[in-house]
């Protein structure tokens, strides 16, 4: 339906006509791709898969931004392709796909509007999402019909362009990490947000792909101890258009247009194709280091939103190849909250998304994926399927099967929540364990059943199939979420900032303000909350599985309370380098160093199989024990009683699998007592066979936490653990 003021309307950016020849081209590869012609011609070959469209026109756009229109005549299987002699990298391009306007019946083809290539390796230009770029009248005085009612203006002065990129890089000279799962430790972080205030990157770098590789940021990595870097989405996204309105942008990144291109606001070289290869000099520098990087990726969904969103891409190519439609064909299943969710059953879409991943290892050097609301992917015709065509061909990918792969494993639709049920190559965040520890630290557990699983690898959950321990993910906080410091310092979310009258965010923060909401010059409540900070960073770097931090965490970065600072793309959302100059947060990120050097060095701490809790030899000593304050073994009943601590004890003789040479692996053995409780306790010490004498290795009681205790206790004898506390012993023989 289109009205008669918009047959009227003239658009707004009259094309040029004439051009270079189009030649008959290749079907493969999608996308935009430098290549040598026939007699040696250099040109660039362009195909674009675009099921039931009636023809497809590419768009080259010169340096003023005049259009030239050249149609593609050649369809091969639904793809439509061309070689054009004479275009190379740096050409800024896009696509008008022509077909029926019909969205009661899902077709919403529009030709008015310019496409991003959904295959595009670089895109040059910001989504502002003014009214032009939406394929149907956007203030359309009646809402309720407004998508159904086709906009005829020229949306291409009003959005972003691809950018053709040359392949000339050569990954020779690199090396990948390839740490191990169980020896991984990884770091979560935001581009913009890790290096926008670091004072010891240079100003023109700070934000960018080119600050991240700096050695000032490699340097604070490097001294950390994590072994990978998980990256905050970095392929091309848009700001949603209720941000705009509120003059805020999308920080965080998980609203993907261009699954392909790095984001080319991170770019300090440019955006004409240059962010590709700064990209790939930030992972050779982390590659360098030791550092694996790995990437969130939002496949789920994309910045079209639903049927009252804008037209970019994929809504435009083919609305109902690429999106999941409700059977009112008019409206999108949203399994995201976001609008919509990509058809991943559709071999196109599957094509798009396995074409991508491949690419971002294969030629961007990536170690590994996050899969944002991965559950969705999972999804067959309507429910979660783990045996679903997604999950298939990444099992037996041969690139892909080798790299990283991490499922957030929930969505929001109906049987969602996935945990524990994605199949082996996979790992999972552990939110069980998340919301566990936080629970015993503020005084919640009922009692310490869920908490003995997650500390030793959620064997309940993931002990199947072939999965190891390392299958989980384990985290205390995210980017999705309160930071460590504001996890102890506020009960209630503070989101007025975003601009939603405080609606967005969880309520279930399972957080404790220590006693007061917000920060206080109380000095007896803010070292209780540095020791709540140094509790759940100790048991996090101690637990079995694969420990994920968050930046900043480690010197106690706040967001003020924002449990969803998704939109502040300011001092709220940056980290704050200037943290460690407080002696507290100094001592926290001493600790931090020290926890991750003990685990580097002690493989008992980074197990690659589940305990068994039997009996390994004749003196009755288990590779896992369980203690009582009183210094006895738990009993079942133990485990359902209330109480505020319990005792955890490693033994390093008893280690599954053999070193490099074949070697049976033997380490120290360790106990650990974790106190909640809100008084000091008299801890007594397992005696032989357990331990003749204990070596304190670490307090979280102590403020001063540079070096280790270095104490001595007797077995048998007891040891005051200070109130609300986690003490770690190493066994001496």
């Amino acid at each position: 339906m289109t009205s008669a003021a918009e047959q009227e309307a003239v658009p707004d950016h009259a094309p040029e006509r004439a051009g270079p020849p189009v030649w008959p081209g290749a079907p493969t590869p999608l996308g935009a791709r430098c290549r040598t012609g026939p007699d040696g011609v250099s040109g660039t070959n362009f195909a674009l898969w675009a099921g039931g469209a009636e023809a497809v026109e590419l768009c080259l756009f010169g340096p003023d931004g005049t259009e030239l229109r050249l149609p593609l005549t050649e369809l091969t299987h639904e793809i439509w392709h061309g070689f054009v002699p004479g275009v190379g990298a740096g050409q800024r391009y896009g696509y008008r796909v022509h077909g029926r306007w019909d969205p009661w019946t899902g077709a919403r083809w529009n030709p008015a509007k310019l496409l991003l290539d959904p295959y595009a390796r670089a895109v040059d230009g910001d989504f502002t999402l003014p009214p032009e770029v939406y394929g149907h009248v956007r203030d359309w005085p009646q809402q309720h019909v407004a998508d159904t009612v086709r906009d005829e203006r020229d949306s291409a002065p009003h959005v972003p362009k691809g950018v053709v990129v040359l392949d000339d890089d050569d990954w020779s000279d690199d090396r990948r990490p390839k740490t191990p799962w169980q020896d991984s430790v990884i770091y979560e972080l935001h581009v913009k947000g890790f290096t926008r205030l670091h004072p010891g990157i240079p100003e023109h770098l700070r934000g960018t792909y080119a600050g991240l590789a700096h050695p000032a940021a490699v340097e604070h990595l490097v001294g950390l101890g994590v072994t990978a870097v998980e990256l905050l989405p970095v392929h091309q996204f848009a700001h949603e258009d209720h941000l705009l309105r509120r003059g805020l942008r999308n920080h965080w990144g998980y609203n993907s247009i261009g699954y392909f291109a790095p984001h080319a606001g991170y770019s300090s070289s440019g955006t004409t194709g240059q962010q590709v290869g700064e990209f790939k000099r930030m992972v050779r520098a982390l590659h360098a280091a030791g550092i694996e990087v790995i990437l969130d990726v939002v496949y789920n969904h994309t910045a079209e939103a639903g049927e009252l969103g804008p037209t970019l891409s994929l809504k435009g190519v083919d609305n109902r190849g690429y999106y999941r439609l409700q059977s009112d064909a008019r409206r999108y299943a949203d399994y995201t909250g976001c609008g919509n969710t990509l058809h991943v059953v559709q071999p196109q879409v599957l094509r798009l998304i396995t074409d991508s991943l491949r690419y971002w290892v294969t030629e961007m050097g990536v170690d590994g994926f996050r899969f944002d609301l991965a559950a969705a992917l999972a999804r067959s015709m309507h429910d979660v399927d783990m045996l679903s065509p997604f999950l298939a061909v990444i099992a037996q990918d041969p690139v892909l099967r080798r790299v990283k792969l991490i499922a957030e494993p929930w969505d929001v639709g109906n049987g969602g929540y996935q945990v524990g049920a994605f199949p082996p190559l996979w790992t999972e965040w552990n939110d069980r364990y998340r919301d566990a520890v936080r629970d015993f630290w503020r005084g919640a557990l009922p009692d310490v059943r869920d908490l003995g699983y997650r500390l030793s690898g959620s064997s309940d959950l993931y002990a199947w199939g072939g999965r190891r321990p390392y299958a989980s993910v384990n985290f205390v906080t995210a980017h999705d979420g309160f930071t460590l410091r504001d996890l102890v310092t506020y009960e209630r979310k503070h989101n007025e900032a975003n601009g939603e009258g405080n609606r967005d965010g969880t309520h279930d923060n399972r957080s404790w303000n220590c006693g007061v909401e917000g920060e206080t010059d109380d000095p007896g409540i803010n070292a209780l909350r540095l020791r709540q900070q140094r509790n759940l960073l100790t048991t996090l770097l101690l637990s079995t599985g694969v420990p994920m931090l968050v930046a900043g965490d480690e010197m106690g970065r706040t967001q003020g309370g924002n449990n969803n600072a998704y939109c502040q793309d300011n001092a709220i959302g940056w980290l704050d380098w200037t943290l460690p100059d407080d002696p507290g947060r100094a001592q926290l990120l001493a600790l931090t160093r020290r926890l991750l050097a003990l685990r580097h060095d002690h493989p008992v701490l980074r197990r690659r199989a589940f305990f068994s809790g039997r009996p390994q030899g004749t003196d009755g000593l288990r590779d896992l024990a369980w203690f009582t304050a009183e210094g006895a073994e738990m009993t079942e009943p133990d485990w359902y009683a209330p109480t505020a601590t319990l005792g955890l004890y490693l033994s390093g003789r008893d280690i599954p699998g053999r070193d490099e040479r074949g070697e049976q692996i033997t380490d120290d053995s360790f106990l650990a007592v974790l106190h909640a409780g809100h008084r000091p306790l008299e801890f007594r010490l397992p005696g032989p066979p357990w331990a003749e004498t204990y070596e304190l290795v670490v307090d979280t009681g102590r403020e001063d936490q540079s070096t280790p205790p270095g104490t001595e206790h007797a077995g048998g004898g007891t040891i005051t653990v200070e109130a609300r506390s986690m003490v770690l012993l190493r066994v001496r023989t």
